[in-house]
């Protein structure tokens, strides 16, 4: 990922929300594996779309 524009990063769909979210460095070893944008929306705090 380095050298990349923030608008070229890649984005995801979270699965609770439904709301589009990018790449974040702390994701770099295991992005395949993201499915949610927060932590609120992994614990299902957040009202779903």
């Amino acid at each position: 990922m380095n050298g990349v524009q923030k608008q070229n990063l890649p984005e995801k769909i979270c699965i609770h929300c439904q709301r589009p979210f990018s790449w974040r460095k702390k994701w770099q070893r295991d992005w395949e594996h993201v499915r949610y944008c927060s932590d609120a929306c992994r614990k299902g705090k957040t009202p779903p779309k």
